[in-house]
């Protein structure tokens, strides 16, 4: 599954500092003046710039907003849910607005249930002082790994807490992995088996391929890390490569829609 818009991917050159913002309904992107504001949540225009979990009543009409003051963005809570940042911080509508880094920030807004909403967020870079202009140069992406579309499910439901940013995030089980599928495609006949062969071809093509930045099999059959340590090697690197993208839980949406 290709996904063209996502903010991780990165941008369209715009001014240092511009915010660019994705939902499932959208996106948009402000350039950095003193004072503007993008407000999100389940309400529609005027009431907010971006819509996010229009059919979930947990989600507030202004749920956030992001305002732009002192060369920076910073972050607020505006509803009575939860806001998830990467690493688990979570933002109450006490806490402190927070200033936003540059590059990708994936934000996920607390809805009924275990249903959380993303928000893809993208800050410019302001670059430094002495550097050569390169504005005009094309972005060197990250360098992504071709998966086959069953791959991708297959990798998405091991590692849906890594692709939701989670404190520590560890793989499901084959085992949770495969009554998982079950349930999102019952036709399929998702095996704990299936799943390992999917997974193990993945690992001895990335390994092949020779670039991969973490060890995904073992390079003597009895030594080595364990086989859920390699996994987590496999997913930590699809992730931060942007081969895996939070976008990417759409596959799995009866269990997290958006």
């Amino acid at each position: 599954m290709n996904h063209p818009r996502s903010l991780a991917y990165g941008v369209t050159p715009s001014r240092p500092g511009t915010l660019h913002a994705r939902s499932l309904t959208g996106g948009l992107a402000v350039a950095p003046r003193p004072g503007a504001t993008i407000r999100f949540g389940r309400g529609g225009e005027p009431e907010v710039d971006l819509r996010v979990g229009e059919d979930d009543l947990r989600v507030s009409r202004r749920h956030g907003e992001l305002t732009y003051q002192d060369r920076q963005w910073w972050l607020r809570n505006t509803g009575q849910q939860l806001l998830r940042l990467p690493r688990g911080q979570m933002m109450h509508t006490s806490t402190e607005p927070m200033p936003l880094a540059t590059g990708y920030t994936p934000l996920f807004v607390k809805g009924s249930g275990p249903r959380e909403h993303l928000v893809e967020l993208f800050v410019t870079d302001h670059g430094g002082e002495g550097l050569v202009p390169r504005q005009a140069a094309l972005t060197v992406p990250p360098k992504r790994w071709h998966l086959e579309e069953d791959e991708r499910l297959v990798l998405v439901v091991l590692g849906q807490r890594y692709l939701l940013y989670e404190v520590d995030p560890r793989p499901l089980s084959y085992r949770e992995a495969a009554a998982e599928l079950g349930c999102l495609h019952p036709d399929a006949k998702w095996s704990k088996r299936r799943i390992e062969h999917k997974v193990e071809a993945v690992r001895h093509r990335l390994t092949k391929g020779g670039d991969f930045p973490y060890p995904v099999v073992r390079e003597r059959e009895f030594a080595g890390p364990s086989d859920h340590t390699l996994l987590h090697n496999l997913l930590k690197g699809l992730t931060e490569s942007t081969t895996l993208v939070p976008p990417d839980l759409e596959l799995i949406e009866d269990e997290f829609p958006g």
